[in-house]
């Protein structure tokens, strides 16, 4: 793809941090559905994302400050309009979304991102389709709708939902492809922190004039919901959001996207080993499709950083 990296970078990052980082992207995100469904069993999905991302946001904002990071007001230009992206559209939607579908049907419908991204570069004149990452996509798509075709048979989700998780699918691709195009600041954590902080401000005004925030009831609050949102602040926010804002300074937006296919596949296995669900061959199947999908994607980049990064 041949949008600019956010910020230019004059050494190839460590082959070690980007291993790390994307583990981070690829194996913790895909927690993250089953962890929303729990959070929001019992805390109103608004306030549960408002909450998540203030919190990480105020967390991640103290680590930058703490290496030297002051935000500038271009910062917050630049997190209020990636935190309208990412997190009050693209987050809030999924939340309520999980309200009323499954989580790897909410996974399945996330993986549209990096098709919605090759989709903007092409609409905006960067990015010309070519054969290896539309059957890259194709082959994703086929993938993951394995892992999950068995639920639609049984599972009859609300069609609302189902488009509402189209519309985070897409509200997370523009975030991915304005990036560049942003005076982000230099630090990560600064990235981070003022793209969280302001989602988890409009967020929590959000849920303030709906009245998501006057239902929430601190004391009707279950373990399991505690525990989800605590998962989601610590890793599903801090850790992983800051490696993916680190991985899109340094690796081309398409690659960093395929986490949404091998999302659904840790969602799967989450299920089998948290909740007894039976592996099949269709998984197998389906994980063999979306690696090869991750390599033609990674190949049709022809980046040399990006070919260093899986």
């Amino acid at each position: 793809m041949s949008l600019p990296p956010a910020v230019p970078s004059s050494c190839p990052p460590s082959r070690i941090l980007l291993i790390l980082a994307f583990a981070a992207v690829f194996l913790v995100w895909g927690t993250t559905f089953l962890a929303i469904r729990y959070a929001v069993e019992t805390i109103p999905p608004l306030t549960t994302a408002a909450v998540r991302h203030g919190v990480a946001g105020s967390v991640l904002l103290a680590l930058a400050c703490l290496r030297g990071y002051r935000p500038h007001r271009a910062d917050w230009v630049a997190g209020v309009v990636l935190g309208a992206l990412f997190f009050l559209t693209g987050h809030g939607l999924l939340h309520w979304a999980e309200l009323h579908i499954a989580s790897g049907l909410a996974a399945v419908l996330i993986a549209t991102e990096p098709l919605w991204i090759l989709a903007i570069g092409a609409a905006v004149g960067r990015q010309r389709f070519n054969r290896a990452n539309v059957i890259g996509l194709l082959l994703g798509l086929t993938g993951v709708a394995l892992l999950t075709l068995p639920e639609l048979g049984v599972v009859r989700p609300a069609g609302w939902a189902i488009l509402a998780t189209l519309l985070s699918s897409l509200a997370w691709a523009l975030g991915v492809a304005a990036g560049p195009f942003l005076r982000l600041p230099v630090d990560p954590l600064g990235r981070a922190a003022v793209a969280a902080l302001s989602g988890g401000a409009m967020l929590l005004a959000l849920a303030a004039v709906t009245g998501d925030l006057a239902a929430f009831q601190p004391s009707e609050v279950s373990a399991r919901s505690a525990l989800g949102l605590a998962y989601l602040i610590t890793f599903g926010s801090v850790l992983t959001f800051g490696a993916f804002i680190w991985l899109l300074q340094h690796v081309s937006p398409a690659v960093v996207a395929t986490h949404a296919f091998v999302n659904p596949v840790v969602a799967i296995l989450a299920g089998w080993a948290w909740a007894g669900e039976p592996l099949s061959g269709e998984l197998a199947l389906a994980a063999a499709a979306i690696v090869a999908a991750v390599v033609l994607i990674q190949r049709g980049e022809r980046s040399p950083v990006a070919a260093k990064a899986l």
